[in-house]
């Protein structure tokens, strides 16, 4: 059995990030970038599965630059077998790369893709989405539990009301939730072996796949500063500041 797990470069989750004085897009120039914290536990799960003897090989993807690699070869650290990289500058949307993960699908042929619920850049929660309607598979989102018999992964997710479980028949998709497993340590020994394993590179031309932006940012502006609070005497000059100078009581 084979596990496809797309991964994400994403600016890491300790930076503050800064937008850009014009207000085109975020400043990431000269900032830490790490895998996407939702993937990593995508990756984990993966290499739990195969531990468990139930998956034979675990493919990293990541798609955009060639720094990608740097994120690939952490996801081989954590235990990925190898891995594809699909190079290239465009800026890539949730529909371009669900495309690009399609064509993988197509090439690769594995049954399950698990991969993170959402990027933490521009937190869309569409591409697991997308690409389970493009390849026709049954999906489940926002997993919790994982567990693979009989042909069938039996998932726990959350939802508003508790915890549901969904029995979906492979080859599906499944996204990650942030309680599914705690990603290990990446030991300095295991980021030695990654280097010596495999990275395949494409081009989204090779897989024929149109990465076009549909979509345009007219602007990126910085969430607007809190006013620093004030000390009331008493209950009346609460009511009285929340009624007229906040306008939150009628």
């Amino acid at each position: 059995m084979k596990v496809l797990v797309p991964v994400k470069r994403v600016v890491d989750y300790n930076v503050k990030v800064r937008v850009k004085s014009d207000g085109t897009g975020v400043d990431i120039a000269n900032v830490k970038m790490s895998m996407n914290p939702f993937d990593e536990i995508a990756v984990e799960e993966a290499v739990r599965l195969r531990e468990k003897g139930i998956v034979t090989e675990v493919i990293a993807v990541s798609c955009g630059v060639p720094q990608c690699t740097e994120t690939l070869r952490t996801a081989m650290a954590i235990g990925a077998d190898r891995a594809i990289l699909v190079e290239t500058d465009v800026e890539l949307q949730p529909l371009a790369v669900a495309k690009l993960l399609k064509a993988l699908i197509d090439k690769e042929q594995p049954d399950l893709v698990i991969l993170g619920k959402q990027a933490i850049d521009d937190d869309s929660n569409q591409t697991g989405q997308m690409l389970a309607a493009l390849a026709d598979w049954p999906q489940a989102t926002f997993a919790n539990k994982v567990e693979v018999v009989d042909g069938k992964a039996i998932v726990t997710r959350e939802v508003d009301g508790g915890l549901e479980t969904l029995a979906i028949t492979l080859p599906a998709v499944i996204t990650t939730d942030l309680r599914l497993n705690e990603p290990r340590y990446v030991t300095l020994p295991n980021i030695m072996k990654a280097k010596k394993k495999t990275v395949d590179t494409y081009k989204p031309e090779e897989l024929g796949v149109d990465v076009t932006p549909r979509l345009k940012t007219l602007k990126v502006v910085e969430p607007a500063k809190r006013s620093s609070g004030v000390m009331v005497a008493d209950v009346a000059a609460l009511v009285d500041k929340l009624k007229n100078e906040a306008k939150v009581l009628g």
